[in-house]
Order: structure tokens, then C-alpha cells, then sequence
């Protein structure tokens, strides 16, 4: 059975709140972070920029939040901001709120127990590479006793480098409650260190590395608390889960929602008597500044018909950038 703060990013119902861009511990090769999330000190609530704490709820409104999932560049070193955003969503939403944290420093009781008392309820540490196979006796052990002291749910999020059995004898000890291993994956911004490094994409993949899933299946995959979350699983099921339940949220009417969560709709330009004149009922179209937005498949039609002159089919994100996926020109 998995953790519930993986059950509901499987079903796309964690937003993911980015708190702070630095990481002072290390530049790891693998950091997937790109350009512009890499030491900065923005707050992003998925793919919004956070100004106000209004922003973070609104976001956590527009996807129907179950929960939410804390990364960075690393929480810890913004601690009061990490603390002040998880009792802002446990506040709104209450202790139903599902809150796990990212973190790749141990932070020490009292950053646990701030943690615990601002409303975290699970922990997911991800120690230095270089230290795997040695972290009995040092205060990567400590601290996993130390979370659960403070009340919260120890667990390790590691990126799946290799198999390492010292992760499988944490699990049986007690330590930890549970350890995901992320398919390994280059991204725009760690594709040149990973080059570097000797690693390559997996063929016919977009982000998988070629290598050692395996290996890391062979050696860790039968335990019962280790789980193995896919590159494609990432892309086909979390992502877009939570791109469908924000189109459910926000579609207008006329809005046609897709398999991967992306919203369709028709475009052109002409004049609201128009469509007036063209009998077009009002929940079926929304007039802008410069152009009206219809259902596209009559729009396609009145196209066809000489009704309306020329327009487009658009389909594109719901997030708040709304990001165009595609524009299929109508003549």
C-alpha cells in the first residue's frame, strides 16, 4: 500500500509548492531544476507565481488540491517561509490537507518540530549520493528517528542512480517508513552535467536514462515499501491527472476537455451582432478585447458554411500561463 502522499499525486491531487531555489549543500549533477527556479528566492504554486498567500490558494482552488507536495532547491534553508505556507494551507483547508516535504539536509529536532507544529505531515529526505552505502551511524539514521519523534512520517525520495540495499535495511529497522525511487531522468537543466557524467537517454524516451532500472528493480523492487515511480508514469498519470481535474475546474460551456487535460476551443474575430445575427446562443461563445472564443466545433462549422470568414481551433493548458499546445487555422 502506498503512502497517501503518493496515492493522491497519483491522482493528481497534489499542488506543488516550490518555496526556494538556493540549495547550499551541494550542486548535485542530477538537479533537475531549470533556469528559472535555480537560485532565486520565488514562490511558484504549480505554474504560478506566488505574490500574496491569496495566490497559493487560488492555485490550490483552480486544481481542487487534496494536498500539497513542498520542494525546492531545499525548504529548510527558508524555513520560515516553508512553515508559514504549510499553516496557511492546513488553516484553509485543515488537517485533511495532505503536506509532504522534499529535503536533501537533515535539519535537526527543532526544524522537525517546527515542521510538525506548522502542519507537515511526512518527510521525504534524500541524502548526498556520494554517502549512500554509509549512512548507518551518522546523522542521516538520526534524523529519521528524530522526525518520527517530532510526529512526522520518515520516508526516502532518491533518484534511481543505482540500487542501494542500506535503503532496504532502513525499511526493515523501522526507520523509514517507505523509499520512492524516481526513474532516473535528464532536463533541460541538468542535461549537460549528466552528459558529462557519462549518462545518456534511454532510446525512444524523452527524459528516462539509459541504465539502471534493472538493476534497481532486481535488487529493491520486491520490498513491499519501496516504490519504483516511472518517467512515464510522471507524464501519462500525475501530470496528467492534475492538468484534468484544473480543466474540470475551470472549462467554460462550450470548452472541450481532452485525454491529456488540455482544453479546446474555437477562435475568430468578428463581432458579437454577428454571431447575434447567426443565432449563436450566449453560453456558446465569450467575447474578448479583440476576438471571441466559441465551442469549436461550431465555429468549425459556420467556417465551413461562408457564415464567418476564418478562425482557428486552439488547444492548450488550463494552467494559469495557459499555454498553447496547438492552433489548427480555420479558412
Amino acid at each position: 500500500m502506498i503512502s497517501k502522499g503518493c496515492e493522491q499525486c497519483a491522482n493528481g491531487g497534489k499542488m506543488v509548492l516550490f518555496v526556494y531555489g538556493y540549495c547550499d549543500q551541494r550542486d548535485c549533477f542530477y538537479c533537475p531544476l531549470g533556469e528559472n527556479r535555480k537560485n532565486v528566492t520565488d514562490v511558484y504554486a504549480n505554474e504560478r507565481k506566488v505574490e500574496s498567500d491569496e495566490d497559493v490558494i487560488a492555485e490550490a482552488e483552480r486544481m481542487d488540491a487534496l494536498g500539497t507536495s513542498i520542494t525546492g532547491g531545499e525548504p529548510q534553508e527558508a524555513l520560515d517561509r516553508t512553515c508559514h505556507y504549510l499553516e496557511l494551507l492546513k488553516d484553509e483547508y485543515g488537517e485533511d490537507h495532505h503536506t509532504h516535504l522534499y529535503t536533501g539536509i537533515t535539519g535537526g529536532r527543532e526544524n522537525m518540530r517546527r515542521l510538525s507544529e506548522a502542519g507537515l505531515d511526512e518527510i521525504r529526505f534524500h541524502p548526498p549520493f556520494e554517502q549512500w552505502g554509509d549512512l548507518h551511524g551518522t546523522e542521516w539514521e538520526d534524523i529519521l528517528y528524530v522526525a518520527r519523534e517530532e510526529g512526522l512520517t520518515p520516508a526516502f525520495e532518491i533518484p534511481g542512480i543505482r540500487a542501494e540495499e542500506e535503503f532496504l535495511e532502513f525499511l526493515d529497522e523501522g526507520a523509514a517508513d517507505f523509499c520512492n525511487v524516481n526513474e532516473f531522468e535528464m532536463s533541460d537543466g541538468n542535461y549537460r552535467r549528466m552528459q558529462e557524467q557519462g549518462f545518456e537517454l534511454k532510446e525512444g524516451h524523452m527524459s528516462a536514462v539509459e541504465g539502471s532500472r534493472d538493476e534497481i528493480l532486481d535488487v529493491m523492487g520486491d520490498h513491499e515499501k519501496v516504490y519504483f515511480c516511472t518517467s512515464v508514469f510522471k507524464d501519462a498519470a500525475q501530470h496528467r491527472r492534475r492538468l484534468k481535474r484544473m480543466a474540470k475546474n475551470i472549462r467554460r460551456e462550450f470548452d472541450d476537455v481532452t485525454d491529456d487535460g488540455t482544453i479546446v476551443y474555437g477562435k475568430t474575430w468578428v463581432t458579437e451582432r454577428r454571431l447575434d445575427e447567426l443565432g449563436v446562443p450566449e453560453e456558446f461563445y465569450t467575447v474578448k478585447s479583440d476576438h471571441v472564443e466559441l465551442a469549436w466545433w461550431l465555429l468549425e462549422e459556420m467556417v465551413e458554411d461562408g457564415d464567418v470568414p476564418e478562425g482557428e481551433i486552439v488547444e492548450q493548458y488550463p494552467t494559469v500561463d495557459g499555454t498553447v499546445v496547438e492552433r489548427t487555422p480555420l479558412a
